[in-house]
């Protein structure tokens, strides 16, 4: 049902079955697809995609220009996947000619007040808790998940299945698999919980545990670690996707505990 206290621009795509409730408006060259449930006083700039069965509650604003100074009105955009909640109060900024794009993914939950600004890269499953906020060009791979009022950087990248504790402040990138916390951001170990909630078997935790133990702590140089794990521990994909995570990080990746 779409309400007829909604303003929506004749310009606008949206598909069969779609709820949209009164005082939101959806802007011109908006696609909105099926099942999707739009809530009261949501915004919806152009530019703006959004995938079947997602769930937008009040307050959202999606699509709206980057606050990034360097922008100079191109023509970019915003994409969210399928089956999304984003609930009260979340912003998501549209992308600049960095990657012309602002991306989230399926199955995933921003909660309230999320901000996602411009040019992020949001993989599929990802969870972002109350009050969390991303810089421009933040990457967040599948099944990542970031508690409340974490504080991302421009340009780092959170590996998949990780799990950074609230309040967090991220400078650094944070590999795969990981648990994050303290201050400065350290690992905290292994993400075992959710490897397991998650369908991994106990035999691929405990050589995700091994590489990491090798890296954070057994060795105070995760170079030097790195070269240990290369040595002693056979190919396998899980090391070839913890390795090549550590060592593509442009911005280096977070420290073991002191």
């Amino acid at each position: 049902m779409i309400s007829k206290l909604a303003e929506i621009s004749e310009q606008s795509i949206i598909k069969e079955n779609v709820c949209i409730s009164s005082f939101s408006k959806i802007h011109e060259n908006v696609f909105i697809g099926k099942g999707t449930i739009i809530h009261s006083n949501v915004t919806i700039y152009p530019g703006t995609t959004i995938g079947e069965n997602c769930e937008i509650f009040p307050g959202a604003v999606i699509g709206v220009i980057p606050q990034d100074l360097k922008f100079e009105g191109e023509n970019t955009t915003v994409i969210i996947g399928n089956n999304t909640v984003i609930r009260e109060c979340v912003t998501i900024h549209r992308g600049t000619k960095d990657k012309l794009c602002t991306k989230i993914g399926d199955h995933c939950l921003l909660m309230t007040y999320v901000h996602v600004a411009h040019d992020c890269q949001i993989g599929n499953n990802v969870i972002l808790a109350s009050y969390t906020g991303l810089s421009g060009h933040v990457i967040i791979n599948d099944f990542a998940i970031l508690e409340g009022k974490v504080a991302a950087q421009q340009f780092v990248e959170i590996g998949e299945h990780s799990f950074v504790g609230g309040a967090s402040l991220i400078r650094k990138d944070v590999p795969p698999f990981v648990k994050a916390a303290r201050e400065p951001l350290t690992f905290a170990g292994v993400n075992s919980i959710g490897l397991r909630r998650r369908g991994y078997k106990e035999n691929e935790i405990r050589e995700i545990e091994d590489i990491y133990r090798i890296i954070y702590i057994q060795n105070n140089n995760i170079s030097k670690g790195l070269e240990q794990v290369k040595k002693s521990l056979g190919k396998s994909k899980l090391t070839s996707k913890i390795i090549s995570f550590i060592e593509d990080s442009d911005k280096g990746v977070i420290r073991g505990m002191i």
